[in-house]
């Protein structure tokens, strides 16, 4: 069971000011997870890799494929500040 102490800690550390009947509530909380985690440790896990993810996960971005260019004056058509075919930046190195 964790104590007012360790409630007060982990609270301190979340930079949480909790009143009382918040600090028994986290006080239960964080009781049953630690319990659930001493399940967790009991169950015989020799022989499974270790996973990342319960399912497989696919890219389900599409494929690069190669298309026109866009033209200059529309790649330029809403820059703020422009000098002929360039886009026209603050400068940041000195001379």
């Amino acid at each position: 069971m964790i104590g007012d102490k360790d409630v007060e800690h982990v609270a301190r550390l979340a930079r949480l000011a909790l009143t009382e009947s918040e600090r028994a509530r986290m006080r239960e909380q964080l009781s049953a997870i630690l319990q659930y985690i001493d399940k967790l440790k009991a169950v015989d896990v020799e022989g499974v890799e270790p996973t990342s993810h319960a399912v497989p996960l696919l890219n389900v971005m599409r494929d690069d494929e190669p298309a026109p260019c866009l033209p200059q004056s529309e790649a330029l058509a809403n820059a703020p500040d422009r000098v002929g075919e360039f886009f026209r930046v603050p400068r940041i190195i000195e001379d």
